[in-house]
């Protein structure tokens, strides 16, 4: 292996594959709009700056993709990024995707992606990690306590972002999933939990009283908007958020097991490592 341009490298996932491609001895280049001054294999790499890419890019034969944050539509910047790729001996991307299709033209991005030489998509659920400040979602519980969401009583099959990380550093480091033919991956934690199953946990676990407060979509996305989301992904968050009551979120996987070799975090480990970023007193 040459090495691996993880971007979004110090990003919710980005962060802990780098942890767990260095441990394991395997080269990484570190893409971040802000890379680390201390760090010597960080490198400035910007989706809208298309001069970033051929030097990020440079001499890496393994790319972990994370598509433009907050994009309605990362087609534009992602597919000459993998035709850059694949004409400088990149042979293998593992793009990190949602379970559900966030922006309109995701799956045909994940088609360009499984087309590539060792082109691997993980489609992950909703992270852990999102009930944790600075996420809107974690910054409403810490301030008010609250869980305002559109999905009703549907149920997500929640994701600690260590476990995709996990993941995507086992198919990096090992070209079975390519030689199985497994290009596509739907990457779950070990249960599926409704919003206010989720609430009673954090409560139960940390003390601290969460409650769910029902919205429809459009006041979702007015809140996301009010929290700094532009308002065109504002909207297909809150989208997504609906679809989850009728229940198309409500579906488990074994990927996380099945290449790793241990099972998921549950969400009631999560909780309990995380306790102290519920009850910290608000400032």
């Amino acid at each position: 292996m040459t090495g691996v341009l993880v971007t979004g490298g110090t990003g919710k996932i980005g962060r802990e594959l780098v942890k767990l491609l260095r441990a394991n001895g395997v080269p990484v280049r570190v893409g971040s709009r802000t890379p680390a001054a201390g760090d010597p294999d960080a490198v400035r790499f910007d989706w809208d700056d298309l001069a970033t890419h051929p030097a990020a890019l440079a001499g890496q034969d393994r790319v972990f993709l994370v598509p433009p944050t907050q994009s309605a539509d990362p087609l534009p910047a992602v597919v000459p990024f993998l035709g850059r790729a694949q004409s400088l001996g990149v042979r293998q991307v593992v793009l990190l995707g949602s379970a559900i299709p966030l922006a309109p033209t995701a799956q045909e991005l994940a088609a360009h992606v499984r087309a590539q030489p060792g082109g691997v998509v993980l489609r992950a659920s909703g992270f852990m990690q999102n009930f944790l400040s600075p996420h809107p979602l974690g910054e409403r519980i810490r301030r008010t306590g609250q869980i305002r969401t559109a999905a009703g009583d549907g149920r997500v099959a929640w994701i600690d972002a260590r476990d995709i990380a996990a993941t995507a550093a086992a198919i990096l480091m090992s070209d079975l999933a390519v030689a199985r033919d497994e290009r596509d991956h739907l990457l779950t934690g070990p249960e599926a939990l409704s919003y206010p199953q989720a609430a009673a946990i954090i409560t139960t676990r940390t003390g601290r009283q969460v409650r769910v407060v029902h919205v429809s979509a459009d006041e979702q996305a007015a809140d996301l908007r009010a929290a700094g989301i532009p308002p065109a992904f504002a909207t297909i968050l809150a989208t997504a958020d609906a679809g989850v009551r009728p229940g198309q979120e409500d579906r488990l996987s074994t990927a996380v097991l099945d290449l790793t070799g241990r099972p998921p975090r549950t969400f009631a480990q999560f909780v309990r490592e995380h306790a102290a970023r519920w009850t910290t007193p608000t400032v």
